[in-house]
C-alpha cells in the first residue's frame, strides 16, 4: 500500500472507529436514528465507478498466472472467434460469479457498465444469449479440456506453498444431488430420494479446500459411477502439483475394492468407509471385549467464559410428544485385518462400537450396539487405529464446500437445457470458487490470511463488492476506492504484487 493510501486508510479506519464506538451517542435519544436525510439523484457525466472494485484484483492474478492463455490452447469449441475467444466467455461467466451474479441473466448487469468494461481493458463481454450457445456447444472432450487448462494454471499456483504444506494431499471424494425443477432437461432423473435432476461427482483437495474435478451424471447415478478415473486423475495431478505422498478418502460408496491392491502398489494411501455387510458385522460380534480400547474424542476448548445454557427446546418437544430418543453412552474401538474378496492382501479394517441407550420421555427402553467401519492401508505407525477414525470424520468438512457450491457459488444451479452444457457450466463457476483459494495462496499471509475460510458470500461482500471509481490515465487504470474497507489494503497491495508477478 503506498504512503498516501495507507495514510487515507487509517483516517478513515479511525473516524469509523469513533462514529460506531459505543460511548459516542446522542445526547437525545428520543428519535429514532434512522433520521433520514434530503436525498437525490444525480447521473454522473464523467465519472465511472462499478460496485465490484474487487474484479481488478481477480483479473491481475488472472493474468499473472497466464489462465486465460492455458483455456484458450487446450478449449477449442470454435473455428472461428468472432469477437470473443473462449477464455473470454469462461472469465465472462465466473467473473459473473465473483460479482454476485447466480444466473445467466446477471452478465447483461456486468456488460452494461462502462467502468465494469474499463477495468477489464475490453469494448465488450458476451450477453447471456450468446454465453448459452457458448456452453451448449461442448462437448464432453471440451469439458475435460476445460478442467485440464484450469489445472495447468493450478499447478503453477501449488508452487507456492511450502514444502510442508505439500507433504501429504488429502483427496476427498463425494456424490450430491442437483435438482432441477426444468422437466425438458437432456439427461436429468430421478434419484434415489425421489428428486428430479443430476447427480454431479465432486472431487476436492481438503488441504487448501480446492475442488480439483466434477463430474456432471444423470440424477440415478450411484455415487460412485465413474469416480475411479477421477480419483486417478487427482493423484496424477496433486503428484504433479510436488505432494510427496497422496490419501485418498471417501464414504461407504467409494470403498471400491477391485482397486486397493492397484492403489496400494502406487503407493497411493486411502481411508474409507465400509458398509456393515453380514460378515463384517459376524467378525465384530466375535471380538473380546480385551480387544477394544475406548474411543476418546478430543474437544475443543471454548473461546469464552462459560455461560449458562439456554433452555433446549427440542429437547422438551420429544418429551411431550413420545418421541424416542437415542443417547450416545459411550465408543470403542478395535482393529482387524480384513481381506476382501476381490483383493489379493489383507488391509486394516477398523471397527467403532457404539453403545446407544434408547429413551422415551423419562423411560430408559433398552440398550442397542451399532458398529461403524473403516479400512485404510495405512500403517499403523502413521495412523493409530482411533486415528483412522477422526481421520474418516474429517472427509465431513468436503460437505461445507459442497454446500458453497450449492448455495453460495451456485454452481450446480444447472442453467443449460442438457447434461454435458450443465457440466460445462459447473466448471466454470467452481473457477470463481478456485480463484479466491488461489490468491490465498499466491499473496503473503499478512494480507490474504483468512481469505481460504472465507464463505462465499463472505468474501463477495468483503472484498468483492467494493465500489470504486474507476479513472483511466495515460499509462494505467486506477480503481479509486469510494467507501472505507478493511480489505483496502488486499486490494491495493495485492493488485501491485500480481502486477509485479506479471511484468518480472
Amino acid at each position: 500500500m503506498r504512503d498516501r493510501d495507507a495514510v487515507v486508510w487509517k483516517e478513515q479506519s479511525l473516524r469509523l472507529a469513533t462514529r460506531l464506538h459505543r460511548d459516542n451517542l446522542p445526547g437525545d435519544c428520543s428519535q429514532p436514528m434512522l433520521a433520514g436525510s434530503n436525498v437525490r439523484y444525480e447521473i454522473s457525466a464523467r465519472i465511472k465507478a462499478m460496485p465490484c472494485g474487487g474484479i481488478g484484483l481477480i483479473h491481475e492474478m488472472v493474468r499473472a498466472i497466464g489462465l486465460a492463455e492455458s483455456i484458450d490452447e487446450r478449449v477449442h469449441v470454435f473455428k472461428r472467434h468472432f469477437p470473443y475467444h473462449e477464455s473470454d466467455h469462461v472469465l465472462n461467466l465466473a467473473y459473473n460469479v465473483l460479482c454476485g451474479g447466480t444466473r445467466l441473466e446477471d452478465l447483461e448487469r456486468l456488460r452494461g457498465n462502462e467502468a465494469y468494461l474499463d477495468t477489464l481493458g475490453c469494448e465488450r463481454v458476451p450477453d447471456p444469449t450468446t454465453a448459452g450457445d457458448f456452453l451448449r456447444r461442448f462437448g464432453e472432450h471440451q469439458v475435460m479440456e476445460l478442467m485440464a487448462a484450469t489445472n495447468a494454471a493450478r499447478v503453477k499456483v501449488w508452487k507456492k506453498l511450502s514444502k510442508k504444506d505439500r507433504a501429504l494431499a488429502l483427496i476427498d471424494v463425494d456424490g450430491t444431488i442437483a435438482p432441477t425443477t426444468g422437466e425438458c432437461k437432456e439427461g436429468m432423473d430421478i434419484s434415489y430420494k425421489g428428486i428430479w435432476g443430476y447427480a454431479p461427482l465432486v472431487i476436492t483437495l481438503a488441504n487448501t479446500e480446492e475442488v480439483l474435478f466434477i463430474k456432471n451424471r444423470s440424477g440415478n447415478a450411484p455415487s460412485h459411477s465413474g469416480a475411479v478415473a477421477y480419483m486417478d486423475e487427482a493423484v496424477a495431478l496433486v503428484r504433479a502439483g510436488g505432494f510427496r505422498r497422496v490419501r485418498l478418502r471417501g464414504d461407504t460408496d467409494f470403498s471400491l475394492t477391485a482397486n486397493f491392491d492397484r492403489w496400494t502398489e502406487d503407493a497411493v494411501e486411502f481411508v474409507f468407509g465400509m458398509d456393515a455387510q453380514r460378515n463384517v458385522v459376524e467378525l465384530a460380534d466375535g471380538l473380546s471385549e480385551k480387544d477394544f480400547r475406548p474411543l476418546v474424542r478430543w474437544a475443543a476448548a471454548p473461546a469464552t467464559r462459560p455461560r449458562q445454557r439456554p433452555e433446549n427446546i427440542k429437547e422438551i418437544i420429544v418429551h411431550e410428544r413420545g418421541y424416542q430418543k437415542l443417547i450416545l453412552e459411550e465408543e470403542h474401538v478395535a482393529e482387524v485385518a480384513y481381506r476382501p474378496s476381490k483383493c489379493k492382501r489383507s488391509y486394516r479394517l477398523i471397527i467403532v462400537r457404539k453403545k446407544v441407550r434408547v429413551e422415551q420421555g423419562q423411560q430408559r427402553l433398552f440398550d442397542q450396539t451399532r458398529y461403524l467401519f473403516y479400512i485404510t492401508n495405512v500403517h499403523d505407525d502413521v495412523l493409530a487405529p482411533a486415528q483412522v477414525v477422526f481421520e474418516a470424520n474429517d472427509r465431513c468438512a468436503q460437505e461445507n464446500i459442497i454446500e458453497q457450491l450449492k448455495n453460495g457459488v451456485q454452481a450446480f444451479r444447472m442453467p443449460s437445457d442438457a447434461l454435458l452444457s450443465n457440466w460445462a457450466y459447473a466448471v466454470i463457476a467452481t473457477l470463481a470458487w478456485n480463484l479466491r483459494i488461489w490468491m490465498s495462496i499466491l499473496l503473503p499471509k499478512r494480507l490474504a490470511g483468512q481469505l481460504r475460510r472465507m464463505e462465499h458470500r463472505r468474501f463477495l461482500h468483503s472484498v468483492m463488492l467494493v465500489p470504486c471509481q474507476v479513472v483511466r490515465t495515460a499509462r494505467q487504470m486506477v480503481l479509486r476506492i469510494l467507501t472505507y474497507s478493511p480489505w483496502a489494503e488486499l486490494l491495493t497491495s495485492g493488485t501491485d504484487y500480481f502486477h509485479r508477478w506479471r511484468t518480472a
